[in-house]
Formats: C-alpha cells, structure tokens, sequence
C-alpha cells in the first residue's frame, strides 16, 4: 500500500489516504461490471428498497428526475431493473431489481469487507482495537452523515 515518495504529516491526510483506498475498490469493482457509480447506487438501493418510486430514488440520489430517469432508462435496456404501475395508479411506476440486476451488484459488500481487511492487515488485532476506539472517539464528536 506505501508509495515511494509519499510523505504524509497529518493523521488526517492519512485517513483520506485510507479513504481513497476503500473508495477505489469500489470504483474498480463496479467498472468490472460496466456501470457507473450511480447506476450502482441505483440497483443497491432498488435491492434494499423495492418497489420504490422515481422521486424517493432522486431525493436518496440526491439528483434530479430527469437524470434519474435517464439513468433508469439505461438499466431498464440492460435488463437490470423494470418499472410496474400499481393497480388503481397508472401514473405512478414502482421501480424493481431485476433478478440480473440484484446478481450483478451482488458482493459488494464482501468486496469492500475484503478490502477493509487488506488495509487494516498490517495491524495487530489489538491495534485494530485501539484504532477502532480512537476512531469512534473522534466521530462521536462529529455530526451524522446525511445523504441531503
């Protein structure tokens, strides 16, 4: 994981550093399976949230109904998701994972639990333990993570 040449002298540069470790696992395992990180936001939220509908996937998106329609567009021709209308609702389309769709993102988490265990290898398993606890120190402080 070091890089020749690399000298940071903050702690907090060396979490973004740890940070843009996690992030790039993400990026390539979902590159290896030709989506965008929106589309697979997209499909892991429609996973956990089925049957949503297109203004709860903009405001959990955090972008606009037509650039989630676009994009829900696209995952439709790929047969990743499907949209159905309610009974008694013809206006109003319920976005689903498709079987393919839910297979495709599958193992994401393993991914990113793997990766995790790939940077914290270097520590003991009392290291980890004080990280852990320094860490919870530091972000209890903090204020939530929002999606808005």
């Amino acid at each position: 994981m070091s890089e020749q040449g690399v000298r940071f002298t903050s702690s907090l540069e060396l979490v973004r550093w740890i940070g843009w470790a996690q992030r790039k696992v993400g990026e390539d395992w979902i590159r290896e399976r030709d989506l965008s990180h929106e589309q697979a936001f997209v499909l892991g939220y429609l996973v956990q949230n089925p049957g949503a509908i297109q203004r709860d996937i903009a405001e959990v998106s955090r972008t606009s109904a037509a650039s989630v329609s676009s994009l829900l567009q696209g995952l439709e021709r790929r047969g990743l998701i499907e949209r159905r209308t309610q009974s008694g609702d013809e206006r109003r389309k319920r976005v689903f994972a498709t079987p393919a769709g839910t297979e495709l993102i599958a193992g994401f988490d393993v991914a990113m639990a793997e990766a995790d265990e790939t940077i914290l290898a270097p520590l003991t398993p009392e290291e980890r333990t004080t990280l852990l606890a320094l860490l919870t120190k530091i972000t209890a402080e903090l204020p939530q993570p929002t999606r808005s």
